[in-house]
Parts: C-alpha cells; sequence; structure tokens
C-alpha cells in the first residue's frame, strides 16, 4: 500500500482579492454577451421579422375570432333545436290532452245515448204492460 500526500492534492485557496477579480470578470463577459446579441430596430431584415410577426399575430386573432363567432353560432343553433323541440314536445301534449278530453266527451255522449236507449226500451216494455192490462 502506498502512502498518499494529502498536501500535495489540496488545490491552492483563492483569497479575497482574487474572487472578486473573478466574479467582476464574469460580470464583464455576461456584459459583452448581452451587447453582442443586441438588436438594431433599424436593421431592415429585423423590420421585416417584426412585420411578419405582427401579420401572424393578427391572422391568429382572425382565427380565433371566427373560431368563436363559429362556436357562438352552433350553441345558438343548438339552443334554437332545443327550443323548438321543447315546443313541439308541448304541442305534442297539448293535442294529447285534447284528444284524451275529446275521448271522454265522445265516452261520456254514448252512455248518455246509452242510457236514453235503455230509457226508451224500458219506457216502451212498460207501456206494453200497461197496455196489455
Amino acid at each position: 500500500m502506498q502512502k498518499v500526500d494529502k498536501r500535495s492534492k489540496t488545490k491552492a485557496v483563492a483569497g479575497f482579492g482574487e474572487r472578486m477579480n473573478t466574479a467582476a470578470a464574469a460580470k464583464k463577459a455576461l456584459l459583452e454577451k448581452f451587447q453582442a446579441n443586441k438588436v438594431d430596430v433599424n436593421d431592415p431584415a429585423f423590420l421585416e421579422q417584426q412585420a411578419a410577426r405582427q401579420a401572424a399575430a393578427a391572422a391568429r386573432a382572425e382565427r380565433e375570432a371566427q373560431r368563436k363567432a363559429e362556436k357562438d353560432a352552433a350553441k345558438a343553433q343548438q339552443i334554437a333545436d332545443r327550443k323548438a323541440a321543447q315546443e313541439a314536445a308541448e304541442a305534442q301534449a297539448i293535442a294529447d290532452q285534447a284528444a284524451r278530453e275529446a275521448a271522454e266527451v265522445e265516452a261520456a255522449d254514448a252512455l248518455v245515448a246509452l242510457a236514453a236507449q235503455q230509457k226508451a226500451a224500458r219506457d216502451a216494455r212498460y207501456a206494453a204492460r200497461k197496455a196489455r192490462k
């Protein structure tokens, strides 16, 4: 087994001044990087790119408005269809009720006619019996 000298592996600890210089150099490098990427607003390529972005945004807004209008129209159509179906169901219910009432009136008239017919037959039998006496 070999003995390893721990002192030879340790790195030299940087002093406060050296750390400050390194941090300042890093900040300066970031600033230079930012300034190198700075865009010239009067550059024709930049202006063309901005115009393309604005056109795309306007087209997107128009498509969204169209989609919203179609959605609203579909919703209105659905509401109108539901309302028409409800009105048709109500009209059918009213017609069914009227038909039931007409059938009840007809049945009542038939009972009255039957009762009148039975009374006439009874009166005829009574008159025949009276005539025989």
